[in-house]
């Protein structure tokens, strides 16, 4: 007869962990306080939203409705935090603010990262659903347009696309007339003593963000000054790494679509890879790039 151990002694009890008695598992109507995960989540809701429209429905069509809703909701908390961080540097407070960029960067690398689900589908399984989607097109993301916005990439050519949607057309009318992250950031940098352009201070804020030359020697004294307060300089590289996994994700955006669908037009009437190829070439912070071939040169 054999000795047992630990080991085989737990190999044998069952695969279950048992409820601890303070566990809650009444939420039945009547009960105090019966709000539950599902309510607090209005999971009901949430994932009763996902409506293939192929018929018979294909199996891949619900992992392309899941990947881009599950965007919009990261979409929804990335404005969240970014309209934060403007807002609070706008009242000199900082510290506060880099914390909601630090999160927006973080997001940003989940997004990033999901389009290597959408990856998996292949292009036949794509064509196969993809008349379903009639004139359903990522550019009209409505959300993803109000990033943008708060980011500099403004363009109001783009209303007119949300004209049958009155919310999110207010909501992108007010971005557009509204100061950007990038304003309420140089508007900061002036307040602490750096001589940023009044022309750049007193810029239409409708307009979309073109490159200022008058930054780059700003921007060129915080980056090579020892004096320069460490939270400017970390504003700074906080905004460069906002741009970075922005390009990021339009690079992961344009390959998927690439090996999805080839040089197709889009289901919105775009030019598909090649509108998005053209994405590439915008910038929101081109001042805080063009520094870094200054920094430390002789003047």
């Amino acid at each position: 007869m054999t000795s047992s151990t630990p080991e085989t002694e737990a190999s044998l009890r069952p695969a279950e962990r048992p409820l601890e008695a303070s566990i809650r598992t009444d939420f039945s109507a009547g009960t105090p306080s019966p709000m539950s995960y599902g309510d607090y989540l209005d999971l009901d809701r949430l994932l009763s939203a996902q409506h293939p429209r192929s018929s018979p429905e294909h199996h891949d069509e619900m992992l392309f409705i899941v990947q881009h809703q599950t965007s919009e909701l990261w979409f929804k908390l990335v404005l969240h935090e970014l309209i934060a961080a403007r807002d609070l540097i706008a009242a000199d407070d900082l510290a506060p603010a880099l914390k909601c960029l630090a999160r927006v960067k973080h997001i940003q690398r989940v997004l990033t990262e999901q389009w290597s689900v959408l990856a998996t589908l292949t292009p036949r399984e794509y064509s196969q659903f993809r008349g379903v989607l009639g004139n359903a097109s990522g550019f009209q993301s409505f959300q993803y347009r109000a990033v943008e916005f708060v980011l500099g990439n403004k363009n109001a050519k783009m209303l007119p696309v949300f004209d049958a949607d009155p919310a999110a057309h207010e909501l992108l009318a007010g971005l557009l007339a509204t100061p950007t992250l990038y304003d309420a950031f140089l508007h900061l940098v002036h307040r602490r003593g750096y001589p940023v352009p009044q022309d750049v201070l007193g810029r239409d804020v409708s307009q979309p963000w073109t490159f200022q030359p008058g930054l780059v020697p700003v921007f060129r004294v915080v980056y090579e000054s020892q004096d320069a307060p460490w939270g400017l300089y970390e504003a700074c590289e906080s905004l460069v790494d906002l741009e970075d996994n922005f390009q990021a994700w339009r690079f992961r955006h344009l390959r998927t679509v690439q090996r999805t669908i080839g040089f197709r037009t889009g289901t919105g009437g775009s030019s598909g890879v090649d509108f998005l190829r053209r994405a590439l070439d915008l910038t929101f912070f081109p001042e805080l790039f063009a520094v870094r071939t200054e920094i430390g040169v002789p003047r």
